[in-house]
């Protein structure tokens, strides 16, 4: 049995991952969350947004499993890498836009994976960091240039060169993530902050996200023309979208 729970929740795939006492984030748990992201992004029909969330209180993942990090130091456990980047390549590439859903610590690790996230909320107690030089590491699964490019480099720096850790407040200040929820009821209020990643056009909300996720390893010319090439994808395949707009209009 493993670490990690799906729960369709009316086409929100909600992913929790419980493993006491403080959900580290071990190496065998990466592989099994990449294989339910894979069979997730399979069933794109039914399930149109993703989830992540921590079943343990407090955390949403504290950080990797330091036993695991210390035996990839010794050069075993070379699974490892390879299955984070298996991850965070599925959080980019299947369908369906990806939330994060931090209650409590997300740090190292954690954090690492709420950032490759296309979207992030977080609970009022929450806080986030990439601490890794207080303990004489760097970050290794994409925090820094993640961090960079969402928060911007003189913040990015802050955190990563002096480990400072952000509480929820402070990172939706600076857009590290996009709402913050209140503590109790959080897991349900965080479902229905997604609802409106399934209430819209599918098709809109999957092709945006190509675009998004894509256009950020792109030059701007690049992006530009696969915006175009999408937008006149979805225009010439969408007989509804007239009475959408006229709809949208009468609102």
């Amino acid at each position: 049995m493993g670490n990690w729970a799906l729960e369709n929740r009316d086409g929100i795939a909600v992913l929790t991952y419980t493993r006491p006492p403080r959900n580290y984030l071990d190496f065998a748990s990466i592989a099994e969350l990449g294989d339910l992201l894979e069979r997730v992004g399979k069933d794109s029909d039914e399930l149109k947004a993703v989830m992540l969330t921590g079943g343990v209180d407090g955390y949403f993942i504290a950080h990797g499993d330091l036993e695991d990090l210390q035996r990839l130091g010794r050069g075993e456990g070379e699974d490892g890498p390879p299955a984070w980047r298996r991850v965070t390549d599925l959080v980019r590439d299947i369908p369906q836009p990806v939330v994060a859903a931090i209650d409590g610590q997300a740090w190292g690790a954690g954090n690492e994976l709420a950032i490759a996230c296309q979207l992030r909320v977080a609970s009022e107690r929450s806080h986030l960091g990439n601490p890794e030089v207080n303990v004489g590491i760097t970050t290794g699964g994409g925090g820094t240039p993640r961090l960079l490019r969402l928060i911007g480099p003189g913040l990015a720096a802050e955190v990563l060169l002096r480990g400072r850790v952000f509480r929820a407040e402070e990172a939706l200040r600076v857009g590290w993530v996009n709402a913050v929820l209140p503590n109790e009821g959080f897991v349900d209020a965080a479902v229905e902050w997604c609802r409106k990643l399934v209430e819209l056009p599918t098709e809109a909300v999957y092709a945006t996200k190509r675009v998004l996720v894509r256009s950020a390893e792109l030059s701007l010319d690049e992006g530009l023309a696969l915006e175009l090439a999408e937008f006149k994808q979805i225009t010439g395949n969408s007989p509804a979208m007239d009475a959408r707009i006229r709809q949208i209009a009468a609102e």
